[in-house]
């Protein structure tokens, strides 16, 4: 689990204007799924989830790709600002 919360990091360190606000954190859920909850600044919510969401998605899509490599099935990303 630490290799797919540092890339979902690095992943989004990439992306965002404010970097010191960037948290990943990750908790299981009541059916066994992980959700890996991404905190940025609130400036930030706009370049993260893109155009008709379609950055989220992509960001989405790479996550639960390194977590399948991880032996990860089941894994949920949100995004919130502060």
């Amino acid at each position: 689990m630490e290799r797919v919360i540092e890339f979902a990091e690095k992943l989004v360190l990439g992306l965002v204007k404010n970097p010191e606000i960037v948290k990943v954190q990750s908790f299981t859920d009541e059916d066994g799924s992980i959700i890996l909850d991404i905190i940025v600044h609130n400036d930030d919510m706009g370049t993260i989830i893109g155009k008709s969401g379609a950055t989220i998605k992509a960001i989405r899509t790479l996550i639960q790709a390194c977590a399948y490599k991880q032996n990860i099935s089941k894994i949920k990303v949100n995004v919130d600002s502060i």
